[in-house]
């Protein structure tokens, strides 16, 4: 790969609906892929088995992303990181965003780079922490579009970054940023409350590293704070199926019990503000917080477009543009 050569910048991520429209079909798109969700009677019943939890759940997944005005914002804040890290890197370096269930999908970003004459590229998942249910879906439909529509285009992926000193610095920055929120005698007491996104536990059991992952992540920001107490927690669990534990709703109740003055919650595993950071944290966890009787209870700043986060993901997709 020639580092001064037209070079696309591809970060890839879930997507969501842009439209309260939208919210059905995206559903079905997420529900139809057997990396995220595997039936035990096989692929023969996914496609039917979308459709009908699509439009079960759409009632009340379009009402949650009414009240956060009708759309996720991550393609918004996923290309703000694309161009803000693809600015840092150079001239030669152009932007792109793919997401695996909604629009832009990897067929027609995949066309525009060719159509633009771009024949090397860096491909970033936009997943820290690397899962098969995410992370591994999201590279395999890349590289199906790729083969299918461009292949010519020599491409390195970056599948996990969990301990990229930028990353961590970054978020560490905006614990720093949360704590301030909370009244100057009590901050140092203050319990950070790390929350990452749930996987089922049988994606663990069979060896994925996703727990590992978070686990490091939350050790290494960590080390750059001043001995805060800290939990963990999962978030977003859904479905009759054994999930990561704790349930982040427990350790909440669990801060309430042991007498902490206030908690900042940190999303740990999500890189800008979404459904899950706007609505689930934002309102219901802070309800719940209110009626467990814990005192103070704040979020830390999302990652979004802050200027360290994307010198971090510049240096991080850097490193690829200059292996040998």
């Amino acid at each position: 790969m020639k580092p001064d050569k037209p070079t696309a910048l591809i970060l890839l991520n879930m997507g969501g609906p842009d439209s309260l429209k939208a919210v059905k079909p995206f559903l079905y798109n997420l529900f139809s892929d057997r990396d995220l969700i595997q039936l035990p009677a096989g692929s023969v019943l996914q496609k039917p088995f979308a459709w009908l939890i699509s439009r079960l759940r759409a009632p009340g997944v379009r009402a949650n992303y009414a009240s956060i005005g009708g759309k996720t914002p991550q393609l918004e804040w996923t290309t703000k990181q694309a161009e803000g890290a693809a600015r840092r890197l150079g001239e030669h370096v152009k932007p792109y965003v793919v997401m695996r269930y909604w629009r832009p999908r990897a067929e027609d970003v995949l066309r525009q780079i060719k159509a633009d004459g771009i024949e090397q590229a860096v491909v970033v998942s936009m997943y820290p922490h690397y899962t098969g249910a995410t992370t591994g879906s999201s590279i395999k439909d890349f590289e199906r579009a790729a083969q299918a529509v461009h292949p010519e285009l020599e491409y390195r992926v970056i599948k996990e970054w969990y301990d990229w000193p930028g990353y961590l610095d970054a978020l560490a920055a905006r614990v720093h940023e949360g704590l301030e929120q909370f009244h100057e005698l009590a901050r140092n007491e203050t319990l950070i409350l790390f929350s990452a996104h749930a996987l089922p536990q049988k994606f663990i059991d069979r060896g994925d590293p996703y727990l590992d992952h978070v686990i490091c992540t939350v050790r290494g920001v960590m080390e750059r704070l001043h001995g805060n107490p800290w939990k963990l927690g999962f978030q977003s669990r859904t479905g009759p199926v054994q999930w990561m534990e704790p349930d982040t709703l427990d350790v909440i109740d669990q801060a309430a019990e042991e007498g902490f003055s206030g908690a900042l919650i940190v999303p740990i595993s999500f890189v800008s503000d979404h459904i899950e950071t706007l609505q689930e944290i934002d309102f219901e966890f802070r309800m719940h917080a209110e009626k467990s009787g814990l005192p103070a209870f704040e979020r830390s700043p999302s990652l979004n477009d802050h200027d360290d986060f994307l010198q971090a993901l510049a240096d991080l997709a850097a490193t690829r543009l200059t292996e040998a």
